[in-house]
């Protein structure tokens, strides 16, 4: 269904402008939506992650950074997501841009190997592998709240899985377009 090509160049090669279009666009959503939007939770990620995974699609590595940065200052401009514990969300910030970097990285090396859902499933799995494991490690020490363990797992990994599938479908879209085009010309 898409081209498959080594681990870090894109499945998807566009013209030129395109690609900083896109990086537009996605900037955009992955800052305005948690600032904007800020609740529920499960909306919010599943955007953000969605942004992610089109990032490792359609963008070449050096657009990878500010959007993996952006959706957790979106949460902090709008200090609400997590009301009174948002300032704890400062220590993990480091983590969370970390856990996004694995989640495309992951994604990335895997889809040239094996198909989407599977590659999907894989970078979700270790986004919030990874981030369940420092919010742990965080509540051990007292640093952190109950509640960061749970919000940086399972909730991290089912948004993952949803961003993920919101992707595909835009995917779908993108291939059906680009296969008419290309019988067209």
């Amino acid at each position: 269904m898409f081209q498959k090509t080594s681990s870090f160049n894109l499945p998807v090669s566009l013209a030129a402008p395109i690609p900083i279009l896109i990086f537009i666009g996605l900037s955009l959503l992955s800052f305005s939506i948690p600032f904007s939007l800020g609740h529920p939770q499960w909306l919010v990620g599943t955007i953000v992650n969605a942004c992610l995974f089109l990032t490792a699609i359609f963008l070449p590595r050096k657009f990878i950074l500010p959007l993996i940065i952006f959706p957790s200052l979106g949460v902090l401009s709008r200090g609400i997501i997590f009301g009174p514990l948002t300032m704890l969300l400062v220590y993990f910030l480091l983590f969370i841009w970390l856990a996004n970097l694995v989640l495309i990285l992951v994604f990335k090396k895997f889809f040239s190997h094996l198909n989407y859902f599977s590659s999907v499933f894989l970078a979700a799995t270790a986004k919030s592998l990874f981030l369940f494991t420092i919010a742990n490690v965080y509540f051990q020490l007292s640093l952190a709240p109950k509640i960061f363990v749970q919000l940086m797992g399972l909730n991290q990994f089912f948004t993952a899985l949803a961003g993920g599938i919101i992707s595909w479908i835009i995917f779908s879209f993108y291939e059906k377009y680009n296969s008419r085009n290309k019988k067209t010309a």
